[in-house]
């Protein structure tokens, strides 16, 4: 399988495993998978997901970014002998000896990605030296991803959006402790907020369970009943 080796500087500091179908996290704090001890890595910094036979790294809105071969990256699909740089550590992506790279590595997915990087340098660059008068923001929207339990994405679209096992619900999920209504998004003037309603087991927020309303941040994962979605804005 696929590995993660961890350098800073010349010297390895650990070596780590990716599995086909789960996710690795990287950060600062001790409950990601691979910690990095600088206070130049976000506490949840990034993340690497198992997608379509190959490895999704995405950067989580960390404060410092994340580089992958010398480039300012927020989503790329992993390639052999990339090296993804966070606070001055390295690290080495390669397959295992005798895997070969799958033959879509370099699809029109990754592709994309790589454009993205570019047109977001322009972009940039061209809103600092816009004056503020002819900055014109535009009003992000937020979806469900689902991981597990349903498919597809749900647009936020509403000010309140319900979920529960009740069939009028706007997403209905599955499971014997979950309630009618057992949650719901609001959206209100900063930002979008989840609020537990009812049901035996409360929702959880990147496993934690939310007792009373708790306000979402971009690639934090919701767990309600059987469904596992992630919280993100649309481009």
């Amino acid at each position: 399988m696929p590995s993660l080796t961890l350098k800073f500087k010349e010297n390895i500091i650990g070596e780590f495993s990716l599995e086909e179908g789960k996710s690795l996290t990287i950060g600062r704090h001790k409950d990601n998978d691979i910690v990095i001890e600088n206070l130049g890595a976000s506490g949840r910094h990034a993340k690497i997901d198992s997608l379509d036979n190959s490895y999704l790294f995405t950067d989580l809105g960390s404060t410092n970014g994340s580089f992958i071969n010398e480039k300012p990256i927020t989503s790329y699909r992993l390639k052999q002998g990339d090296i993804i740089t966070i606070a001055k550590h390295d690290l080495h992506f390669a397959y295992g000896e005798g895997e070969s790279e799958p033959e879509d590595s370099m699809s029109l997915f990754d592709k994309t990605m790589v454009m993205d990087t570019d047109q977001q340098r322009q972009i940039l660059a061209k809103s600092s030296a816009a004056a503020p008068s002819e900055a014109k923001k535009e009003e992000p929207v937020a979806v469900l991803s689902f991981l597990v339990g349903n498919q597809g994405e749900v647009v936020l679209s509403k000010k309140l959006t319900k979920i529960g096992k009740d069939s009028d619900s706007d997403v209905v999920v599955s499971g014997f402790t979950v309630g009618k209504t057992a949650a719901t998004i609001s959206k209100r003037p900063n930002g979008y907020y989840l609020s537990y309603v009812g049901g035996m087991s409360k929702p959880k927020v990147n496993g934690t369970a939310v007792k009373e309303s708790v306000k979402l941040n971009e690639f934090d994962v919701i767990e309600i009943g059987s469904a596992k979605a992630e919280f993100i804005f649309q481009d």
